[in-house]
C-alpha cells in the first residue's frame, strides 16, 4: 500500500500554538498509510519577485516538499479577520515564479482553532479564495471552525471526549478526499 504524504502548513510560528497542537493531534487520527509532515515556514524570506531567479534554500525546500506531497493540510489561526502573513508568504513562494506553481491539483483540507467562539471562519474563507485561484481542490464539508474550550484537548495533547468524534469524522472525510484525488474515485 502506497504511503500518502501530506504537507502540513501551520499558520502560527508560536511554539505553544493551539493550531500546531491541532495539527499534531489530527495527524494521529489518520490511517497508517497517511504520513503528515509539518512544513517549516519560519526561515522563509518575504516573497520578492526579484528573487524568482535565485530562490533561497528555504524556498526551494518548501517547493520540493509540496511537489512531492500527495495532499495538503492547512491549519491556521485567524489574525485580524484573515490568514497570518507567514502562511500567505509560504503560499506566494510556492506559486512563483509565475506559471511554475507547485500547488496545482494537490487536494487540501482546512482546519483552525481559536479561543474565540467564531473559531477561524473568516481566515478559512480567505484561504479558500486563495486556494481556489491556485487550483487546489479543497474539502468543503465538514467545515471545522474550532473553538478551543477547556475540554477540546485532553491532558495528553490528543482530542478530549467532547471533540474526538467530530475530529474523527473530519479526518475520515479528508482521507476520502485525498484518496479520491489520487485515484479519481473515492475509496
Amino acid at each position: 500500500m502506497k504511503t500518502l504524504n501530506i504537507s502540513v502548513f501551520v499558520g502560527s510560528l508560536r511554539r505553544d500554538s493551539l493550531n500546531r497542537k491541532l495539527a499534531t493531534a489530527v495527524a494521529h487520527l489518520a490511517p497508517p498509510d497517511f504520513s503528515f509532515s509539518q512544513v517549516g515556514m519560519d526561515d522563509l524570506p518575504l516573497y520578492n519577485q526579484d528573487d524568482d531567479g535565485h530562490q533561497a534554500a528555504s524556498v526551494l525546500r518548501l517547493r520540493k516538499q509540496v511537489k512531492s506531497s500527495d495532499g495538503l493540510l492547512f491549519v491556521t489561526p485567524e489574525y485580524n479577520r484573515s490568514i497570518p502573513g507567514v502562511l500567505k508568504n509560504a503560499i506566494d513562494h510556492g506559486s512563483r515564479p509565475y506559471g511554475q506553481s507547485v500547488w496545482r491539483g494537490k487536494p487540501a483540507g482546512l482546519l483552525g482553532i481559536s479561543v474565540g467562539v467564531v473559531g477561524t471562519a473568516v481566515a478559512q474563507q480567505h484561504l479558500r479564495n486563495i486556494l481556489a485561484y491556485l487550483d487546489i481542490p479543497t474539502l468543503g464539508q465538514p467545515e471545522a471552525f474550532l473553538h478551543a474550550h477547556e475540554a477540546f484537548f485532553g491532558t495528553d495533547g490528543q482530542f478530549g471526549p467532547a471533540s474526538l468524534a467530530f475530529m474523527q469524522g473530519w479526518m475520515g472525510e479528508y482521507v476520502t478526499w485525498v484518496r479520491k484525488h489520487q485515484t479519481g474515485v473515492a475509496s
